[in-house]
């Protein structure tokens, strides 16, 4: 069966938790004893009805306060297709737990309460989630139930949000009216609602289509790890492991090792279960060469017409998630991109995004928590990127604050910076 990664998003409060919650239930997905356990603490917690939002919220931090801090990631299947959810929060500071949440999402279900309508964390989450190069997107219109079921409500939220993402690069924009409280339009339509005439949510989920894992024209392979196993019956062994990140793989390709630039072609591709005749993304595989090649971990093994920009000047959007601090020009970083690492300045702040109106200010003075912005960095090795549009693995990468090791920042590669 296809596999379907979807994401949740919105403001504080939407229900994204609690949509969740009500669609593992009522597709059948959630153990008698995890329900067993939801309403003995719901109604210690003294609520008048099953708390569907203790499903993903686990912390006990979100417990206490009622809101998602961090992601939870949930499973299930219906006969026509598999799911991963990833339920991210929808407080400002927990942007950055957002991105990480959408960063790998085919679908992102962005959560609307009808009664506030559509307000800031709404328009950031759409556009994050549109920089981040999901196609899809389903505009859940929740909390129906307390509007009456009005159509009104509905259409004014719709009329409110659709020209703002017809700004943005989704491939389908999807408006459902639901309660997930009630569980209208959830996983069966509603007859509380009539006047609607679409699918259910999950009929929806069934439905729109997956687009293919990475760039299929375009093959790539960043070495993780090479493999010399100290055995005689071995001595001549020499494998790459890693993830294919885009294209596909063949026994018998014509491929050049980056950055030397050495040609050579594939001898074998082997996984866990044996030897493949071919290999995509997101495969983990060990790609023998007819050559012996000095790689290592960070080089990248790519073939065909069309291979990766080879630099180290570049531009991106950056979404800048560290409290301690701003991102500024001259700052110093490590950035990580695929399974290489190297160290980073910033050259210049170029813009910073208007979420509102998604107007550029063309004088920031840096970025701060949540911003985001067009940076230009230099690096102290060359990288082998693409466009982050054209591929979503060798396009993206991360800074590192170098003395603590946390993560500060998350970009999105636009282009080469000519010389």
């Amino acid at each position: 069966m296809e596999l379907l990664r979807f994401c949740t998003v919105g403001s504080v409060d939407d229900g994204k938790s609690t949509l969740i919650g009500r669609l593992l239930f009522d597709s059948k997905a959630i153990f008698e004893d995890t329900w067993d356990a939801i309403e003995r603490t719901s109604q210690a917690r003294g609520e008048e009805y099953v708390n569907l939002a203790l499903i993903t919220d686990g912390l006990r931090a979100e417990r206490e306060q009622g809101i998602t801090i961090d992601v939870a990631y949930r499973y299930f299947a219906t006969p026509r297709r598999k799911f991963i959810i990833a339920d991210t929060p929808g407080h400002v500071q927990y942007t950055r737990n957002m991105v990480t949440g959408a960063s790998t999402a085919d679908l992102a279900l962005i959560l609307v309460d009808v009664r506030q309508g559509v307000v800031e964390q709404s328009r950031r989450h759409a556009f994050l989630s549109s920089l981040l190069g999901i196609p899809h997107l389903v505009v859940c219109v929740n909390k129906m139930d307390m509007a009456g079921y009005d159509q009104a409500a509905y259409e004014a939220v719709r009329a409110d949000f659709q020209p703002f993402l017809e700004r943005l690069d989704f491939t389908q924009v999807t408006f459902i009216p639901i309660s997930a409280l009630k569980g209208d339009n959830v996983v069966d339509r509603s007859t509380s609602m009539p006047w609607y005439d679409g699918p259910a949510l999950l009929q929806h989920l069934e439905e729109v289509e997956v687009p293919p894992p990475g760039d299929l024209e375009a093959p790539r392979f960043p070495v993780q790890y090479v493999i010399r196993p100290m055995r005689e019956d071995f001595h001549d062994y020499r494998g790459y492991a890693g993830t294919v990140a885009g294209g596909v793989f063949h026994p018998g390709d014509v491929v050049t090792v980056l950055p030397t630039g050495h040609r050579t072609h594939i001898e074998a591709i082997e996984t866990f279960d044996g030897p493949v005749a071919a290999a995509c993304a997101p495969m983990s595989v060990t790609i023998r060469l007819a050559d012996d090649v000095d790689i290592s971990r960070g080089n990248m093994i790519v073939s065909g017409p069309g291979g990766p920009s080879v630099g180290n000047e570049f531009e991106a959007w950056v979404c800048w998630m560290s409290e301690r601090g701003r991102l500024l020009p001259g700052g110093r970083y490590a950035l990580k991109h695929t399974t290489h690492n190297v160290r980073a300045v910033v050259q210049s702040v170029d813009a910073r995004l208007e979420i509102n109106t998604l107007a550029e200010d063309l004088s920031p003075d840096g970025l701060s928590l949540n911003e985001i912005g067009r940076v230009r960095f230099k690096t102290t090795e060359p990288l082998y990127f693409d466009a982050y549009q054209r591929n979503r693995t060798t396009g993206s990468f991360i800074l590192i604050d170098e003395a603590t090791n946390d993560t500060l920042a998350a970009g999105m590669i636009l282009g080469a910076i000519p010389a």
